[in-house]
């Protein structure tokens, strides 16, 4: 009976200890039983989760799509390579440069009475231009010519002299130092005659330069003198003589002057050396017009050595005054002809560093080819690593990589439409 209270006594004070009614658990058991309640319902959620994506498919279908869904093909236009022929053109700036510019200015004094040209006027050589007084020089040619008969007949008249004492001496009639003397008499009257001739042909270039003529062909400038200003040699209040009266530049035919480096020259001189004629073609500022067409005609005899290069002209006929002179040009040589080159469009060539490539179309997909260029011409570069024939793409490059399928979507050439001509 005692062990049995005491069982009962032991009994009441766990159960006073823990929860009323219960029997309290040893403590060393708590935690583990608190991680196997964590782990079954992490093990719960898993399953349910599980469950879940198994009745909705999710995990079935996610690799199903990835396994059937193709990348959509990207358009691309696409161009073909082909042979042509390929010039080889040397690019460089110019200057419309005239063959002949004279800036005409008077040779004597005087009062200037007309002026001949208009403003921009094509004038042939030999047109008159200015006229100044002419009348101060015809007096003085006339008075020359005055002189110069006198001395004429003076000149006879110790002739006839000299005659006189030859006969005269021949008879004894006469000393003959005075026969001497005669003869030199003759010679300086010939001797003056002489000089007088002189002075009356400068008198007569004085006068012709009273009356300007245009030196060759070309068109005058702007009117640099009027009727009524007085043209004096050495004047500070005057039209000097050193000033233009009128500038004349040669427009027909015309030249081109542009500089090449010097690396460019040898090659430039083995085809002028084997008789070559070089054709040289002017366009415009942006190179979108060309402007006339001529050949190379001078190369300098030096090189610049402060700039390594060396200046070429090139002749144009000009004859529509398409160039201007001091126009700025861009000239293009073309040194040689690459003839059955193998070419694709400009705009196919892609560059990665210093490795140049080609997308090309082969079996639907967009296919990376390394390529090695050469000249460019009229868009179309020279290429070798590629057959002609071959499909490149010209377009949507940022899009394409090695292998993606493309679909070309070139446009179509408009449709000509074919006349029948009604017999």
């Amino acid at each position: 009976m005692e062990e049995v209270r005491e069982t009962g006594q032991h009994t009441r004070e766990e159960t006073q200890e823990g929860t009323p009614g219960v029997r309290a658990e040893p403590p060393s058991t708590r935690p583990r039983r608190r991680s196997i309640l964590v782990a079954g319902a992490l093990i719960a959620c898993a399953v349910l989760a599980y469950l879940l994506a198994q009745r909705y498919g999710l995990w079935k279908r996610a690799p199903q799509a990835s396994r059937l869904m193709a990348p959509a093909a990207i358009p691309v236009t696409t161009a073909t390579a082909k042979r042509r022929n390929v010039g080889v053109y040397l690019e460089a700036i110019g200057t419309v440069t005239p063959l002949y510019t004279a800036s005409i200015t008077s040779q004597v004094n005087g009062l200037v009475i007309a002026v001949h040209y208009t403003e921009g006027q094509l004038v042939h050589k030999g047109d008159p231009l200015i006229d100044i007084d002419p009348r101060p020089f015809q007096a003085q040619v006339l008075q020359a010519q005055g002189t110069l008969d006198r001395d004429i007949n003076v000149l006879a008249q110790a002739k006839m002299d000299l005659e006189r004492f030859r006969a005269a001496w021949a008879r004894n009639a006469i000393p003959r130092q005075q026969f001497e003397d005669q003869e030199k008499v003759v010679l300086q009257d010939e001797g003056q005659v002489k000089s007088d001739r002189g002075n009356l042909e400068f008198l007569q270039v004085q006068l012709g330069w009273s009356h300007i003529t245009a030196p060759f062909t070309g068109r005058a400038g702007l009117r640099l003198v009027d009727p009524g200003n007085v043209v004096v040699l050495n004047a500070g209040n005057q039209v000097n003589a050193t000033t233009s009266l009128v500038v004349i530049t040669e427009t027909q035919p015309i030249t081109v002057v542009f500089t090449l480096a010097e690396d460019n020259l040898s090659e430039v001189r083995a085809q002028v050396h084997q008789g070559a004629t070089l054709p040289v073609d002017a366009y415009d500022r942006a190179l979108e017009k060309k402007i006339a067409t001529g050949v190379l005609t001078a190369i300098d005899n030096q090189i610049d050595t402060t700039t390594g290069t060396v200046k070429l002209r090139a002749t144009f006929d000009n004859e529509d005054d398409a160039l201007y002179p001091n126009q700025f040009v861009n000239a293009r040589l073309l040194v040689k002809t690459l003839r059955g080159a193998v070419t694709a469009p400009s705009q196919a060539i892609q560059h990665n560093g210093p490795v140049s490539f080609v997308y090309v179309v082969r079996d639907g997909a967009a296919h990376i080819q390394n390529v090695k260029t050469g000249p460019t011409d009229a868009g179309n570069t020279v290429v070798q690593g590629i057959a002609p024939g071959t499909v490149v793409v010209t377009s949507n490059f940022e899009k394409l990589q090695d292998g993606v399928p493309v679909t070309p979507v070139n446009p179509r050439a408009p449709a000509v439409a074919n006349r029948t001509r009604k017999q």
